[in-house]
């Protein structure tokens, strides 16, 4: 079954106005809730409904209000018989909804050249386009086969008739340098020819020329010099085809990009095979976009070469800079601090033995006693109690 619409879709699509009700004169029962669910599915869809699980149950509740029949009497009704299909035609006769014909696709697909396929390219949102168009100009949509078709016309279209507006474009000198990136006397089946360049690789330049095609589509290599050397080179080298700057003017950049992509996959034997219009387009679109990428990539590789140049003045000399310098102002010079002798574990652990010259006597226990309870005794007491009364002398007389 279909979900459920809403109220406020089914008011609006599924409402009986008095035209369509002067419709159902003769009809009742299930034909009748029938011929008006099919005539509202109709004008909600652009379609016909292909059975009962397609239309909501919301929907058939309010239709089958309107038409005083029970929405249960719809099960009823045989949407693929003699009935229906008569039905069908009266209601085409009513609303003006006609089969799409051989004419109609023609006419479909030379829209969507014009007006959509210019700048959308995605098949769903193309297929989308084209069958609001046809509810809006009343023609039945076709089979999905058939409406693939009439959407892959129009892309096709769309595509032929920007090729011959860029090519037109084109002067003999850039259509000349952009044929002879893809002349067959190009070495494009190497691949060393396309990877990128790393640093230490000499060129040899006593040979022949390079394969520019090969060169435009490489990636840059690692950040130094000889790669933004290589990537100047490779900037001369597309801006030297002469490139008009209108060249894709009004063209969607999905659609030049688009373009970029076929060239950047195929080798130059494949693009030989193509018409030389749609050959010269390709590598066009591929030569202008790289051009843009190969600037960006050239800029970041300079910054990122004065960022390494930079840092590694820093590290050849880090005294110079400001966080060095404090340091080295708050740290005491050399000649002030005393030299720290080494730590010696065995040294610092050992005990030194007393001897008993050097040892102090030690106290008798009446000695520590004083008169003040509260004091202790001191070592200067502790040896003058000890030590014996020193005799008085008398002068001579």
């Amino acid at each position: 079954m279909a979900r459920d619409l809403g109220l406020d879709e089914v008011v609006e699509h599924f409402t009986l106005d008095d035209d369509e009700t002067a419709l159902l004169r003769n009809k009742s029962g299930a034909t009748r809730l029938g011929f008006t669910a099919m005539l509202k599915f109709l004008l909600f869809k652009g379609r016909f409904p292909k059975g009962r699980f397609e239309l909501p149950d919301d929907a058939v509740a309010h239709l089958g209000r309107q038409v005083k029949v029970a929405d249960a009497e719809l099960g009823f009704y045989d949407f693929t018989g003699r009935t229906a299909k008569a039905h069908r035609k009266e209601i085409r006769e009513a609303t003006g909804f006609h089969p799409c014909t051989v004419a109609d696709a023609k006419a479909l697909a030379a829209w969507l050249a014009v007006h959509i396929a210019q700048e959308e390219r995605r098949v769903e949102q193309v297929r989308a386009q084209l069958l609001a168009h046809c509810r809006t100009e009343r023609i039945e949509p076709p089979t999905a086969e058939r409406v693939a078709r009439i959407v892959d016309s129009g892309i096709r279209q769309a595509d032929d008739r920007l090729i011959a507006a860029v090519a037109g474009r084109l002067h003999a000198a850039p259509a000349a340098a952009l044929e002879a990136l893809v002349s067959a006397d190009t070495d494009e089946e190497e691949p060393a020819e396309a990877a990128p360049r790393t640093e230490g690789t000499e060129e040899n330049t006593s040979g022949p020329d390079t394969d520019v095609l090969s060169d435009i589509k490489a990636s840059p290599g690692n950040v130094s010099l000889a790669t933004a050397l290589d990537e100047i080179t490779k900037l001369e080298a597309v801006r030297a085809i002469g490139l008009p700057p209108d060249l894709f003017a009004g063209i969607h950049p999905k659609v030049v990009t688009a373009w970029r992509c076929r060239a950047a996959v195929e080798s130059p034997s494949h693009l030989r095979t193509h018409p030389q219009p749609i050959r010269l387009v390709l590598l066009a679109a591929l030569v202008h976009q790289r051009t843009c990428e190969i600037t960006d990539t050239l800029v970041d590789l300079l910054n990122s070469i004065v960022h390494k140049i930079n840092a590694r003045a820093e590290r050849s000399s880090p005294r110079s800079s400001p966080s060095a310098t404090r340091r080295s102002a708050t740290r005491a010079p050399s000649s002030t601090r005393s030299p720290r002798s080494p730590w010696n574990p065995r040294k610092s652990w050992s005990r030194t033995p007393s001897t008993p010259s050097s040892a102090a006597p030690r106290a008798s226990p009446t000695c520590c006693t004083s008169t003040n309870p509260g004091a202790a005794a001191t070592p200067a007491t502790r040896s003058a109690s000890s030590s014996p009364p020193t005799p008085a002398t008398t002068a001579p007389g």
